[in-house]
């Protein structure tokens, strides 16, 4: 038991003093920023591509898929306005707008490759053209995985009724369409975890060495966004010091919040192989 204690003191010691000396501050501001500006595009992209194939309710989906897991305080005006974006009718899918929307969006792919190359200390090898093409390949994927899942909710009062034929005991939980919206983005966000985790940082990892540092990321993110809203409903002055501003400074200190957790997430994974490693050649 104390030697167990021991470890997880060294690698939490390693985990963020090399988080601390390799700027994972600034890190966590540029994801944050990045990931704010990249938003935006990829939603655009995203519903356009799928208006255009036929799926109308698309939007809807994509902005539960987004915030559900957001504190309710940060994500309401943000999904709110987030959606009358996504409501404007476009038929610009094959113009420079939308291609340009998927090029920025991929750069919040870029600002996650960059801050976990840091977090696994390691040196970038491949091409720009490969990483480019890489992070567009994940923007896809993400439209077709958001897309996949409003055809799925479309279907989903089809095939609650039949699981409620088949399954008694279901029935209490097929209605609660809150709860099942919560399930698929958590889940979205698991895959999204350890896909990133997987193939955008430079080098390979075992999947399952992947996996303290993803728990970790999903309990502090569940323990920071709590605290940061209980302190929105208390103590915050926000609406006072930024005005209309302040969704938007909500958002970003949030997303700061959550940036610096996922790089934590990483360092996390790497200060436990080091500390492997080095037990190994101890023996």
């Amino acid at each position: 038991m104390l030697r167990n204690i021991v470890a997880l003191r060294r690698v939490l010691y390693d985990a963020l003093g090399h988080f601390n000396t390799d700027d994972g501050w600034a890190m966590a501001s540029h994801l944050a920023i990045t990931a704010l500006m990249a938003l935006f595009p990829f939603l655009i992209f995203a519903t356009t591509l799928a208006s255009f194939l036929g799926a109308q309710a698309f939007a809807q989906t994509a902005v539960h898929l987004v915030f559900d897991t957001w504190p309710e305080q940060i994500a309401k005006p943000i999904a709110r306005e987030v959606l009358n974006v996504l409501t404007v009718r476009r038929s610009d899918l094959l113009t420079y707008g939308v291609l340009l929307a998927a090029y920025f969006a991929s750069n919040g792919i870029e600002a996650l490759r960059t801050s976990l190359n840091r977090a696994y200390r390691v040196t970038e090898t491949r091409g720009i053209i490969y990483r480019r093409v890489q992070s567009l390949f994940f923007v896809l994927i993400a439209t077709a995985g958001f897309l996949a899942i409003s055809v799925l909710l479309v279907f989903a009062p089809l095939l609650a009724r039949l699981a409620e034929a088949h399954f008694e005991w279901i029935k209490p939980y097929t209605g609660t369409i809150t709860l099942w919206r919560y399930v698929i983005a958590s889940a979205v966000i698991v895959g999204g975890l350890f896909s990133v985790h997987y193939w955008l940082p430079a080098g390979k990892r075992r999947f399952v060495s992947l996996v303290p540092g993803i728990i970790f990321t999903l309990a502090a993110w569940l323990i920071g966004s709590t605290m940061f809203a209980t302190y929105l409903d208390h103590f915050s002055s926000y609406v006072t010091t930024y005005a209309g501003l302040a969704s938007i400074m909500i958002a970003v200190v949030f997303l700061y919040i959550v940036s610096a957790i996922f790089i934590l997430g990483g360092e996390f994974n790497a200060a436990i192989s080091r500390y492997l490693e080095a037990r190994a050649r101890v023996g």
